[in-house]
């Protein structure tokens, strides 16, 4: 009777240690350790160097659309100034030039 009294009050004492806090131990080469990202000891694995080729092909797509839409605007802007000078030019004329 004693035992058991004993055994079920160090239980309650002991830590309890749950999986989920327990640190990940990687090893040296896999996916996600230190040594397989580009600033670690090696240049990386296959797999780290295709996701940093697909970020800078990402980068380079969003950079010529903004580029494109940077364009598209510049056109728009010319255009509605081409049609302003046109609209003072008509209206110079019609009350007997810049002289009036």
């Amino acid at each position: 009777m004693l035992r058991t009294n004993i055994a079920g009050s160090v239980r309650l004492l002991a830590p309890r240690r749950l999986l989920s806090t327990t640190p990940r131990i990687m090893a040296g080469g896999d996916t996600g350790s230190g040594f397989s990202r580009p600033s670690g000891e090696r240049a990386g694995d296959a797999f780290t160097k295709r996701e940093a080729a697909s970020e800078e092909l990402y980068i380079r797509q969003e950079e010529r659309a903004k580029l494109l839409a940077i364009r598209e605007k510049l056109a728009a802007q010319k255009k509605h100034i081409e049609e302003l000078d046109k609209h003072i030019e008509d209206l110079t004329k019609e009350h007997g030039g810049e002289n009036n």
